[in-house]
């Protein structure tokens, strides 16, 4: 189960469960229920942890690829540059067209690159700011039942 749909059953838990009268809005919760709910959540966070590892080494492979795109590319360019050169009559014109070629691999290879790099950089950021928000609401939900817990205590003390 995914991170989000258990937060969404700890809320639905406290959303459910039966307010304690003269307590300014406290309830009542099975521990048992919410301890396990939490334990799930912990079991699913190393999927999304490995899910966000995943995109890294997408992003390696996406970069690899662009890499050897782009050599290939500029290969393929210097090869049609020794080809042209040795056209005696157009030499210089081999040149020139080699060279932009050779120029405009190198470019599009850098275009490639950037956008690989901002494509999975936004991935990462995307899933970075989910992880800790929902880390935020695990903290937040656990932080309501310890001081749940602690006002039932010390109101059985009394």
């Amino acid at each position: 189960m995914k991170v989000d749909d258990l937060i969404l059953q700890l809320q639905n838990i406290i959303n459910d469960a039966k307010s304690m009268p003269f307590t300014g809005g406290k309830v009542v919760v099975s521990s048992d229920e919410i301890y396990d709910i939490l334990d799930q959540i912990q079991d699913a966070m190393p999927a999304e942890v490995r899910q966000a590892k995943n995109i890294v080494a997408d992003r390696k492979s996406i970069l690899a690829e662009a890499n050897r795109e782009s050599e290939n590319i500029i290969r393929s360019a210097e090869e049609r540059k020794k080809a042209m050169l040795n056209q005696s009559e157009i030499v210089r014109e081999a040149q020139a067209k080699a060279k932009e070629i050779v120029d405009d691999a190198r470019q599009k290879s850098a275009e490639i690159r950037k956008a690989a790099n901002v494509y999975v950089d936004s991935i990462i950021r995307r899933t970075e700011e989910s992880i800790s928000a929902q880390l935020s609401e695990i903290k937040k939900t656990r932080s309501n039942i310890v001081n749940s817990q602690k006002n039932k205590n010390s109101e059985n003390t009394k």
